[in-house]
């Protein structure tokens, strides 16, 4: 078999749909293995676990063996960050260091084994990519809301320092505090406590989960939504021209351009 028909089968293989579900539950059961290594185990079921291990890997290394000759690019395989990221924690699990210093570190690239998942299946890939797009839009709505956590942190250390030091004694253990109050932890006991000396204290914390529970993060969910909408439009619009299917948008102005030139055409008779 020469090295095209070679490419063309494997470029098949790594398409079907049963080739990347049986990755995914290697990856699922990678990672039942890596919480089955945190259990103290019998020597006997040790000694699997290592083995299974190392066949695990062996899977991998195959998998992307297949994904690489499969590629009819061989330098496009090593642009995809996805697939920097998959063969490098498949060469790192590889190296013998679990009886050296060096074990820990073994252990910890293992664990992420178990986002290969996320460069196997596109959906998930989808949604990583909307919330890496999301970042710059989501950086100044972070940054306003830094900003109101640090007024009110400064205006509660100020008020309520001799109330409660362990709560409000500096700025820092109050913007902790304040996170507490945001996502609801007890933050009624924090706000009874400093009504007993300020009465209208309760309008401090009302209008500071307002602020941040309600608004902030409801703009932070939107504009996740809407880039992860934009995505999927990516997504089934590079569907469309792989599928070679003509695009939705471009049907509609053709539609338009159709409907105009009828009613231009009824006008002049």
């Amino acid at each position: 078999m020469n090295t095209k028909a070679l490419q063309q089968r494997f470029m098949k293989l790594r398409s079907h749909k049963a080739f990347e579900l049986f990755v995914v539950s290697v990856i699922i059961a990678s990672a039942l293995l890596v919480g089955a290594k945190t259990y103290d185990l019998h020597p006997v079921t040790q000694v699997l676990v290592i083995w299974f291990d190392r066949l695990i890997t062996a899977i991998f290394l195959i998998e992307i063996t297949i994904r690489f000759i499969g590629e009819e690019k061989k330098k496009n395989f090593f642009l995809n960050p996805w697939n920097l990221f998959d063969t490098l924690i498949v060469v790192v699990s590889m190296i013998p260091i679990d009886n050296t210093d060096m074990a820990l570190v073994a252990r910890l690239i293992r664990v992420f084994r178990v986002l290969r998942m996320v460069s196997i299946i596109p959906e998930l890939r989808m949604l990583l990519n909307s919330l890496v797009n999301a970042l710059p839009q989501l950086g100044y709505v972070l940054l306003l809301m830094f900003i109101i956590f640090y007024i009110y942190a400064a205006m509660g250390s100020t008020l309520f320092e001799t109330i409660n030091p362990v709560l409000w004694g500096d700025i820092t253990v109050s913007l902790l505090t304040l996170f507490r109050i945001m996502t609801f932890e007890d933050w009624t006991d924090v706000m009874y406590e400093t009504m007993e000396v300020y009465p209208m204290s309760w309008t401090f914390y009302i209008t500071f989960i307002f602020f941040t529970a309600f608004a902030f993060l409801n703009m932070v969910i939107g504009i996740v939504v809407n880039v992860m909408n934009e995505e999927q439009q990516k997504v089934l619009k590079q569907k469309a021209v792989e599928a070679h299917e003509p695009d939705i948008k471009d049907l509609m102005i053709k539609l338009e351009s159709i409907e105009a030139r009828l009613k231009m055409s009824q006008f002049e008779k």
